[in-house]
């Protein structure tokens, strides 16, 4: 694992070959060895990258789990979505729920946007890494989506 720092706080970044397996948040320092992960994750927090290109594989977790973070990672940057409206393409619309436990599942956070789930009506609920952090990410990603807007 190796640790860059961030907006948010440190995180570490766990990979296996070139594909990322982990992010964790307010890790301890380590190791600084580059990767294409810290590249973009780097260009993601100054605002210049809103697609990660870089490899994951998201590893353990149910069939449930592996299907939210599926639908978690075809979120549009910038966007947010509800646990509900997850958990209705699912096929499952009582599932909300269930939705926000695998999101705090998510063992590849901010790459696979776990940030952009909110609750009913867009209230600001549940994230692995504090409420805090998912607000820094949204309005990181809501200025950027304006600055390009306006040119």
């Amino acid at each position: 694992m190796f640790v860059i720092d961030s907006p948010i706080g440190p995180l570490g970044i766990a990979v296996d070959g070139d594909a990322v397996v982990g992010v964790r948040f307010g890790v301890p320092a380590g190791a600084t060895a580059e990767h294409p992960a810290a590249e973009q994750l780097r260009a993601y927090f100054m605002g210049e990258l809103t697609d990660f290109t870089v490899p994951f594989d998201l590893r353990g977790g149910s069939a449930f789990e592996r299907a939210v973070w599926g639908e978690i990672a075809r979120i549009p940057y910038g966007e947010m979505i509800t646990y509900g409206a997850i958990a209705t393409a699912l096929g499952d619309p009582g599932a909300a729920r269930a939705v926000g436990t695998a999101c705090n599942r998510n063992p590849i956070p901010v790459i696979v946007p776990c940030h952009r789930v909110v609750g009913a009506g867009g209230k600001m609920v549940g994230f692995g890494g504090g409420l805090d952090r998912k607000r820094i990410l949204l309005e990181l990603e809501a200025g950027v989506a304006l600055r390009r807007a306006w040119g």
